[in-house]
């Protein structure tokens, strides 16, 4: 069977939700083999950014907030949404800036990942910056509360170990960078 013969008909498609960060859509879907499944959840969301931001001392310049969804406060990789029509670096050179007050560097991309590519239809785009420096303050958003960290090589190495960053989208990329440092 070619891939191509795998991709789901789509019958009927209806929103059921539309806010700025989340839209939730229910399909009608007929597979391959001509089962129908009546209500596929698709949650819509724009693209997503996050940046391995490193000074030129080599310090991980790292964001700490609070997550509602788990309860925790978290150390975190800068990230946020991709504005429409954006391209996903200069979003990227965007949040880090706001966020952090850091800018600057040499900046590539590290991978392009789905948080669950099942139920989600947008992309998360990592990026690795070399070099970043403090150029000014935060400029944050009403609802957000973000304390900045400079951590070490070793310190951010050891969270991953140790299980403590959560969330899959920022630990694949630093597993990634640390995995090609090798």
């Amino acid at each position: 069977m070619e891939d191509n013969d795998m991709k789901w008909d789509v019958l009927d498609s209806e929103y059921l939700f539309r806010r700025p960060w989340l839209t939730v859509r229910r399909d009608t879907v007929k597979l391959p083999n001509g089962t129908v499944h009546p209500e596929y959840y698709v949650l819509e969301y724009p693209k997503w950014v996050n940046v391995i931001a490193i000074t030129p001392e080599g310090q991980f310049v790292m964001v700490r907030q609070y997550r509602h969804g788990l309860g925790v406060t978290a150390t975190e990789l800068c990230a946020g949404v991709v504005e429409d029509g954006e391209d996903p670096l200069d979003g990227a050179k965007r949040e880090l800036l706001e966020e952090t007050g850091y800018a600057g560097g040499e900046w590539e991309l590290s991978m392009v990942v789905s948080a669950n590519p099942g139920s989600q239809n947008n992309l998360s785009y990592s990026y690795i910056a070399r070099g970043v420096t403090k150029v000014g303050g935060q400029h944050l958003d009403a609802t957000e509360d973000i304390r900045v960290e400079l951590l070490s090589e070793d310190e951010v190495y050891g969270m991953l170990v140790r299980d403590e960053l959560k969330q899959a989208l920022m630990a694949a990329p630093l597993w990634k960078y640390f995995a090609l440092k090798k």
